[in-house]
Order: structure tokens, then sequence, then C-alpha cells
């Protein structure tokens, strides 16, 4: 189940590849046209990886730590439907207070690393409660720090990218060093449903992003 979602994320690494490969040579000319190394690595990405990395910390550090706790409290039929329900209605309410208030942050330039760590707390209540969204999480997050919702849902999509591959690689080496091991069909599945993934969240990730742009101009 989670390593299907690798899917999902590679489809946010192909419609976001120019805004996350740093590695390319600059076409800015004159004289603040970047020089040395900077003229084939984008400083601007750098720095927002590493936003990113920190972002990741509150989940990565406490997530894997007490991994094992949350699933035996929290992963169940009530524990999902009850924070399913709770935090559904919070971030509704929270969207509608938000509705007409104008963001303070515009651009992913703009995130401070104070913000980010904040962000990064707000995914970490999904990693504790199974039922609640990560994307949703971190989105009415960023919302309530000021955080525009073209810029807050970007950031969460690149915020999924180490979020899932991290996961994903955490939860096969535990399948693995408890002694299991792959079938021919078990292979087939889960190459098919990352597929599946991949190719509903292009569609999904552009329609969204879409949408999100209409309304913040509403």
């Amino acid at each position: 189940e989670v390593v299907i979602q690798v899917g999902a994320i590679m489809a946010v690494v192909v419609i976001y590849w120019n805004k996350i490969w740093p590695f390319h040579k600059s076409k800015q000319t004159g004289p603040l046209a970047p020089t040395g190394i900077w003229r084939y690595v984008d400083k601007d990405i750098i720095i927002m990886w590493i936003k990113i990395v920190i972002a990741c910390l509150p989940a990565g550090i406490i997530g894997v730590a007490f991994n094992d706790t949350f699933e035996k409290l929290f992963y169940n039929p009530v524990s999902v439907a009850i924070a399913l329900i709770v935090f559904g209605i919070a971030f509704i309410w929270i969207e509608t207070v938000h509705k007409n208030k104008r963001a303070k942050i515009n651009s992913l330039a703009e995130l401070s690393y104070y913000t980010v760590i904040l962000i990064g707390f707000f995914q970490l209540i999904a990693a504790v409660f199974p039922g609640t969204s990560r994307s949703g999480a971190t989105i009415v997050g960023a919302l309530i720090l000021g955080v525009s919702r073209t810029v807050a849902a970007e950031f969460t999509f690149f915020l999924a990218i180490p979020v899932m591959f991290g996961a994903s690689l955490l939860k096969l080496v535990k399948y693995f060093v408890a002694g299991n091991v792959f079938t021919g069909p078990q292979v087939f599945y889960t190459i098919l449903g990352m597929l599946i993934a991949f190719v509903v969240s292009i569609y999904s990730i552009q329609f969204l992003m879409s949408y999100v742009r209409k309304i913040g101009r509403a």
C-alpha cells in the first residue's frame, strides 16, 4: 500500500522536473548572471531542497522512531474513522476562515526556515493519525501560516518526494528483515499499481493545481 504510492510521487517528479532538478546551465546573461559553479547549479533550487529536508525532520525523526507505537495505537478502523471525521471538519473550518485572507507568502523563495519546520510538524499529524491526509494537513498548516494556496500545494508535493520514498524504503526493509520475499504475482501487481497511480496522479495533480490557481484568483 505504501510502495504503490511511489507511482504518484514519480508523477510529481515528472510534472515539476524543471522546478526540482538543480543541475543545468543558467540561461541568465548580463552583470547579474551567476558565475562559477552557480552557472551549472541553480542556487534557488538547492535552497528549496534544504528547506524540504528541514520540513521532513519532524516526520523523519519522530515518525520513524515511534512508527511501531503509532501503528499499535491508531492503526485500527475506529481510530482511522475518528481521525478522518475530526481532521476533515477541521480542514473545512480552517479553509473557510482563511477564504478571504490575503496570503503573506506568495512564492517558494519566500518560505522561511521557521515556516517550513512548522509545516513539517503539520505533516507529522498525518504520520501519527492514519486517516489524516498528509497533503491536506500540510496545505492547511501552510494556509494557517499565511502561505498562498498555490505555494502551499506545490511545496506539499515537493515535500512528498523524500517522505514517500523514505517511507517506502522503510517498509521494504522491515518486510525483508522479517524474512519475507516477493512472489512473482506480488511484484507484478505492485508494479501495475505503481503505473496506475502514476497515470492517475498526472491528471489529478494538473487538475488540482488548475483549480487551486483558479480559486486563488477568486
